[in-house]
């Protein structure tokens, strides 16, 4: 059986005619559970809304990407590639940085990196343990980390079902911690007509939850 195309995200949002200035800084933490598209999409959203954006990627995540989207390389153009072609690539380009994954002694992973918040999406059930046990042993488990002791915002999107034991009491124990854990669940009550419009309410919960405003539906009674 012949294997299946790439999923592409249609990127519902156009980007802005000139990219705009935000100030503010994200990190991005992608891992290998299924939903490519999440992140993509994600980047998608803080680089048009002008945000800064730190990106790593754990190895399982690069064979994800690789596997959902075809993706192999790393950069602008095979992570968002409308707006590599945008008259303004440049400066996108510029809004994000790539740090390697197991580079430990990277700037996001001090406290001392000022951001406004992480989001991990999606997240694994490997790096959910990992950022739940303090593990600093890769650049994006120790990033979770200095996000957490910093008290800035850290958006655990777990993408694995069904749960086990472990799952759980991670969970819980970094929701004490001060996470917090938003699993990649549609809201159906919006009639999603697409896998975009599903791709698209999660993606905005996350930005929600980093307080970054949007015009993507996710909210019951306003569209």
């Amino acid at each position: 059986m012949p294997k299946p195309a790439p999923m592409r995200s249609r990127q519902s949002t156009p980007p802005p005619a000139a990219p705009q200035e935000s100030g503010k800084r994200f990190i991005l933490g992608i891992t290998g559970a299924s939903g490519a598209v999440y992140a993509t999409r994600l980047i998608d959203q803080l680089l048009t809304k002008g945000h800064e954006l730190h990106l790593v990627v754990s190895d399982y995540g690069k064979r994800l990407l690789s596997d959902e989207m075809g993706i192999t390389k790393l950069s602008l153009e095979t992570l968002a590639p409308h707006l590599h072609a945008d008259q303004h690539a440049a400066t996108y380009v510029s809004r994000m940085v790539l740090h390697p994954h197991k580079d430990v002694g990277a700037s996001i992973a001090s406290g001392s990196f000022l951001h406004d918040g992480m989001a991990v999406l999606p997240c694994s059930s490997t790096s959910l343990g990992a950022i739940a046990t303090g593990s600093g042993s890769n650049l994006l488990a120790r990033a979770a980390a200095v996000t957490l002791k910093e008290r800035r915002p850290l958006i655990v999107c777990h993408r694995e079902s069904p749960l086990n034991l472990i799952d759980i009491e991670n969970m819980r124990t970094l929701t004490l911690a001060g996470a917090t854990i938003a699993p990649c669940n549609p809201g159906l009550y919006l009639l999603p007509q697409s896998i975009d419009d599903i791709v698209d309410f999660t993606v905005g919960k996350v930005l929600d939850l980093l307080h970054i405003e949007h015009d993507l539906k996710t909210r019951w009674g306003e569209h």
